[in-house]
């Protein structure tokens, strides 16, 4: 996002919406290209605004800060239309997250309705690892598919609320239950396949599966399977000793036009999708700065300009973190949360390690973007994202079980450097 302090009174402008005498410079050479089709897409009150938002730009004077600004102010113009269109969001609850004045929110409440009262592709990343089905006292399901509809209905929102062209970072692992949908008896239980389930609601909702991480987690603990005095032929079962880490895209078809990134005109025409998903553009401006021999244009998506707008020398990625995570098994150890003497140290019975949300932060974001994690828990996510001047939002439904020990986690991995604030959600 710009933060871009020339746009200031604007309102006070008196701008015509019907020529290009309120532009100067290279601005005025985009209006005079993009005129037709910005008067097609928007109302003329919509126009209206749309100029005075961008009058600010005839102050800059290099022509690739003038393509850069228009970009981003019409790209954020569309957003805030297309926004418009969801009559559920929580102006409180956005006022909350937009406001400045905490790197690290806490929301208090239901997953599901938070993200019901959040604007559509308003968060930039989410990350998380969902509460395991009936893993925990505090979260159990009458059986197997009354879990996986209300996780259904989570994944829906999240994938609304999900800017387009961004990704969803989910941790689960395999879990060994009774699914209760045959027999609640001991003989019930089996290694029941979450990560497989996962897969297929996250892709009938609309995000695209691109990768599986494996987290090899080390040597097992559990002497469950042993089976060591019956070395026999079908009594030998492995211990699952590993966990998945899903990448999901999230890939909205959005056929607006958009501004080649090359001379910011949107004299374009449409190609076919890059991939499924992704529409493609290619520059029909015969004065944009790039053509080809046989004077073709640019071609580009929304996506591409998301992505090469951030490749800044402060946005490099550091070795060791692209080394780590360059093969889809990487072994890191769990979070101890137990010591010496029985005790919970932690205050949270699922916590889950910073390596997860410090590769998707870094790959998958930028600085000042907002990373939101739907199931909070010791929120990792939040102070991870904190720790790389991300602003980190977190959900988390039991406050009386372990706000002292969330806030007590937070304290003690921000310190004094993250401002936090709370926010109860009803």
């Amino acid at each position: 996002m710009m933060n871009n302090s020339l746009n200031i009174g604007v309102k006070n402008i008196s701008i015509k919406t019907n020529g290009i005498e309120n532009f100067k410079g290279y601005l005025k050479e985009i209006i005079l290209s993009s005129e037709e089709y910005l008067k097609k897409l928007f109302t003329k009150d919509e126009l209206e605004e749309f100029y005075k938002r961008i009058y600010y730009i005839n102050q800059i004077k290099d022509t690739k800060e003038v393509i850069s600004a228009f970009t981003q102010e019409y790209i954020r113009f569309v957003k805030e239309k297309y926004q418009k269109q969801y009559r559920r969001s929580d102006k409180q609850l956005m006022r909350f997250i937009y406001e400045k004045e905490s790197s690290l929110k806490i929301i208090w409440g239901d997953a599901y309705n938070v993200l019901k009262g959040l604007d559509s592709e308003s968060i930039h990343l989410m990350v998380t690892s969902p509460p395991y089905y009936n893993a925990r006292a505090y979260a159990h399901w009458s059986n197997l598919n009354e879990y996986l509809a209300d996780m259904r209905k989570i994944i829906e929102e999240a994938y609304r609320v999900l800017d387009n062209h961004r990704v969803f970072v989910f941790n689960v692992g395999d879990i060994f239950d009774n699914d209760n949908l045959f027999t609640r008896s001991s003989w019930g239980k089996r290694r029941i396949p979450l990560g497989a389930y996962f897969i297929k609601i996250f892709e009938e909702v609309g995000f695209t599966f691109v990768d599986d991480y494996i987290w090899d987690k080390g040597e097992v603990q559990s002497e469950r399977h042993k089976n060591g005095d019956k070395p026999y032929p079908f009594y030998q079962y492995p211990i699952n000793c590993y966990e998945h880490i899903f990448i999901f895209h999230k890939h909205r078809l959005d056929k607006t036009r958009y501004p080649c990134p090359v001379c910011g005109s949107l004299k374009v025409s449409g190609n076919a999708q890059s991939e499924r998903g992704i529409q493609s553009w290619e520059c029909k401006n015969n004065k944009c700065f790039l053509r080809s021999k046989s004077n073709r244009g640019k071609r580009f998506s929304l996506k591409t300009i998301m992505a090469q707008v951030g490749q800044k020398e402060e946005n490099v990625i550091n070795k060791e973190l692209i080394k780590k995570w360059r093969r889809d098994i990487v072994k890191f150890s769990p979070v101890i949360k137990i010591n010496s003497k029985g005790e919970n140290i932690l205050g949270h019975t699922a916590p889950f390690p910073e390596d997860i949300p410090e590769m998707a932060i870094n790959f998958f974001s930028y600085p000042g973007e907002l990373v939101l994690d739907p199931f909070a828990g010791s929120f990792t996510t939040p102070i991870v994202a904190n720790k790389f001047n991300r602003v980190g939002i977190g959900i988390e439904i039991n406050k009386d079980l372990f706000r002292e020990s969330i806030l007590q986690n937070i304290q003690k991995k921000v310190g004094l450097f993250g401002k936090v604030a709370e926010y109860d959600y009803e």
